[in-house]
């Protein structure tokens, strides 16, 4: 497996402590707020010189969203659990993560549930999509400096400041 490409259906997405139930699929979206910064060109610069800006990070955030199939036996989180948890009006964990490495989730923190939504088309799948917004800080995410750390569920004492 080392040497082929990830199949989707290798990387699970929990919500509230439980994978989300008949998920179709599931998007993770990284997104930076930016600045731009236009600066008068030093003298000797060209002309051209000024028409460049910078750009710096002034903010982070992940945004979450999966798309699932209602199913009357549901064992796992589906539109019917998220939704209780949606209703709650709480920060719920969210961890992603691969199917055989469960233990070690490449994302992991707190979550709002932005919304979640039921499709109901006639004579067709019911579906659900749900879409989720980070609140605060997560645990784990790319790049997020460990301190050292294994990946393993030591507490965090927040000193490290992950960036």
């Amino acid at each position: 497996m080392e040497n082929s490409y990830i199949n989707g259906s290798d990387l699970l997405l929990n919500v509230g402590g439980k994978a989300v139930g008949h998920c179709s699929t599931h998007t993770l979206t990284f997104n930076s707020e930016t600045k731009d910064r236009a600066v008068k060109p030093v003298a000797t610069a060209p002309k051209s010189a000024g028409l460049w800006k910078s750009k710096g990070v002034t903010g982070l955030s992940i945004s979450v969203s999966a798309e699932g199939l209602r199913f009357y036996g549901e064992t796992e989180n589906g539109f019917t659990e998220i939704s209780a948890l949606w209703g709650k009006g709480q920060s719920v964990e969210v961890e992603a993560y691969e199917r055989e490495k469960d233990s070690a989730p490449y994302l992991k923190g707190k979550f709002v549930i932005a919304s979640i939504e039921e499709s109901s088309p006639a004579q067709d799948d019911v579906t659900y999509s749900v879409s989720l917004e980070n609140d605060g800080e997560p645990d784990i995410y790319p790049g997020k400096e460990s301190g050292g750390g294994s990946g393993s569920d030591d507490e965090d004492s927040g000193e490290d400041g992950g960036l």
